[in-house]
């Protein structure tokens, strides 16, 4: 007995050694071991014979499967347990644990093609593998080991949905960004806006409106996005360009015919009216709002907070005539959910923006509502500022056009000046000319260029002009001593960071020879414009610009230049030659071109063109100052008796 014990050990670890088992001396025999191992895997395992009918099954199994082992063992595992992740059983020549069978090889489910049905009925779903069972080199049967990826798959649904959620609100804070941004690029209120609707169709809305208030009962609509993108027809910011183009052609430039090209623009802007293409014109004024509505338009704009509004509340019958109006754009764009917000400060309510969605199954909602709101306070911002901008900017420009005295009369010599501003939504820049008789009886020219903007800058422009003039008037020298004393005030006894000028002396008899006594500050030079049309720029006389100071030995120089009888000196500021490309140089060829070309134009005329044909899309303020002496044997004019207009010397200086 013992001999056959020691023989069947021996044999035992012969095909342990074939199988590439290794034990340790302790390990428990061979039925001892698969029990154990069969009795607690912490994962189902099922054994099937070589038909696929169950033939083992572990506890774990039997657990995860809600039947018992009894009713497992001898039923086919694939008609009983397989099912799609619906609950349909699933077509024999489908089921891989079944195809190991023929094929002979272990094959391995994901957690996310498995799924058994449990005893209760309920499914399970599951990550598994099956592989093949072989006696003596026979393919017999197959076991099955399989585990819970319920959880597992909760996970990483769970992962999957906090990931859209923070690319979604990755999407709204990229949406908001751009927003601020866009707003905070210009002080135009309807383009603007107009933008702003842009950006929020389609991303979060289907179509969206903006309305203003423009008194304590006036509403206008700015901007209408209709579904699918871009305004149509035309709108307010298009309207209000053309009213500008023929207020600019007419040429008007001042604050308050901007305003009046404004009312024009809202006037044509009816919701019945119709443009050139015959598509509907929603911008414009609306109905007035009353303290009786409870329609949400009107509630917005008295101080609610923003609204959400379901289909009842869009199709709800308008109480006023402004309902009514807001009512349209729902029927002739249709909505299933809507939110209105209010454009609010901290001090007023400044308008409404609506926002809709066509689909039912994707209504707005409460998150909705905040982003919506949030948006409203950032273009209200974006309002607040552009209305005080603009205030500003027609306070300055009102101060800088009564700093533009009307030109001298002075006999021979005649004079023309313009000052184009700058485009709306553009500061106010520092451009400005003057032109006074001097008490020797010279004309004296004066060009000049700020640096600063809006308040600040008319306020510099003043105080230069007054110092200028008193400068000019006290006593008779040349005009880069007057400039170098003017520098020194600009250091000492002002806030002026710098500034560019240049002041001319046109010397001469009335029956001529005329010249040119100048100093040019850091100022783009003067153009000569012969009567043939000659022209050539003057690049003698220039200097240090104001505010830098000069060393204690320095001082600018002054330049003398003849002029021909019958030619133009043009003095200018650098946004007339100014591209937007910066290209400085070719503005100037262009200027000397065309100031060519309209050399035998009376000087008003000159002007005119000059302004015409140099007009491009910068945002600076341009400022001309243009004088013409007579030609050779002119006769008569309107100087005082007695003022010859003598040159005085020249400072001495680099040459």
């Amino acid at each position: 007995m013992t001999t056959q014990k020691a023989e069947a050990a021996d044999e035992s670890a012969d095909d342990d050694a074939r199988a590439g088992v290794v034990r340790s001396e302790e390990a428990l025999p061979d039925g001892e071991l698969l029990r154990a191992v069969f009795a607690d895997l912490g994962a189902g395992l099922y054994l099937t014979d070589h038909t696929g009918r169950i033939s083992a099954v572990n506890p774990c199994a039997a657990l995860l499967l809600e039947r018992p082992a009894a009713a497992l063992v001898g039923a086919d595992a694939h008609d009983l347990l397989h099912r799609d992740a619906h609950g349909a059983p699933r077509p024999r020549s489908a089921c891989e644990p079944l195809a190991v069978l023929q094929h002979g090889r272990a094959v391995r489910g994901d957690d996310e093609c498995g799924t058994f049905l449990r005893g209760s009925g309920r499914l399970l779903p599951i990550a598994w593998t099956a592989s093949p069972i072989r006696r003596n080199g026979r393919l017999c049967g197959t076991a099955v080991l399989f585990v819970d990826a319920g959880e597992r798959r909760a996970a990483a649904r769970r992962q999957t949905d906090h990931l859209a959620a923070l690319e979604h609100l990755a999407g709204r804070l990229a949406t908001v960004t751009e927003i601020s941004t866009m707003l905070s690029r210009t002080l135009e209120i309807d383009e603007a806006l107009t933008r702003l609707g842009c950006l929020l169709v389609p991303r979060l809305a289907d179509w969206a409106a903006v309305e203003l208030r423009t008194g304590p009962e006036e509403v206008r609509r700015v901007a209408v996005i209709p579904p699918g993108g871009p305004p149509a027809g035309r709108t307010a910011a298009e309207g209000r360009a053309g009213a500008e183009d023929h207020t600019a052609a007419a040429g008007h430039t001042g604050a308050e015919d901007r305003a009046g090209a404004k009312d024009h623009t809202a006037a044509e802007g009816h919701a019945d009216a119709s443009d050139d293409q015959g598509q509907t014109v929603w911008q414009g004024p609306l109905p007035p709002l009353t303290d009786s509505s409870r329609a949400p338009l009107a509630r917005v704009l008295r101080g609610s907070d923003a609204l959400l509004l379901g289909p009842d509340d869009i199709t709800a019958a308008a109480d006023a005539p402004l309902a009514a109006a807001h009512g349209e754009l729902f029927s002739a764009y249709g909505a299933a959910s809507a939110i209105v917000a209010p454009l609010r400060t901290a001090r007023q309510v400044l308008g409404a923006l609506t926002v809709t969605r066509l689909d039912p199954a994707r209504p707005f909602d409460a998150a909705d509502l905040a982003l919506i709101a949030d948006i409203g306070r950032r273009a209200a911002l974006a309002v607040d500022n552009a209305h005080l901008s603009a205030r500003q900017r027609d306070t300055a420009e009102t101060m800088q056009r009564h700093l533009l005295d009307p030109l001298p009369r002075v006999g021979r010599l005649r004079l023309a000046a313009r000052y184009r501003p700058a485009p709306q939504g553009s500061p106010i820049g520092g451009d400005w000319y003057d032109a006074l008789v001097l008490p020797d009886g010279v004309t004296a020219a004066i060009i000049g260029d700020v640096a600063g903007r809006d308040m600040t800058v008319a306020a510099h422009m003043a105080q230069l002009r007054h110092m200028l003039r008193s400068l000019c008037w006290d006593r008779q020298e040349p005009p880069s001593l007057i400039i170098d004393r003017l520098d020194d005030a600009v250091i000492n006894i002002t806030d002026i960071a710098t500034a560019t000028v240049i002041m001319a002396r046109f010397e001469g008899p009335d029956a001529g020879p005329w010249q040119l006594h100048w100093v040019s500050a850091g100022h783009p030079p003067p153009l000569l414009v012969t009567d043939d049309g000659y022209s050539r720029y003057l690049d003698s006389g220039q200097n240090l610009l104001l505010g830098l100071g000069l060393a204690r030995d320095e001082s600018r120089y002054d330049a003398i230049e003849p002029l021909p009888a019958g030619s133009t000196v043009l003095l200018y500021t650098d946004g007339l030659v100014k591209a937007p490309d910066g290209d400085l140089d070719g503005g100037m060829d262009r200027l000397r071109r065309h100031a060519a070309a309209l050399a035998r134009r009376p000087i008003d005329d000159f002007c005119d063109q000059l302004l015409e044909r140099m007009a491009g899309p910068g945002t600076d303020d341009i400022a001309v100052l243009a004088a013409r002496v007579p030609d050779a044997g002119e006769r008569g004019g309107n100087a005082a008796p007695g003022r010859t207009g003598a040159p005085v010397r020249a400072a001495e200086g680099r040459a």
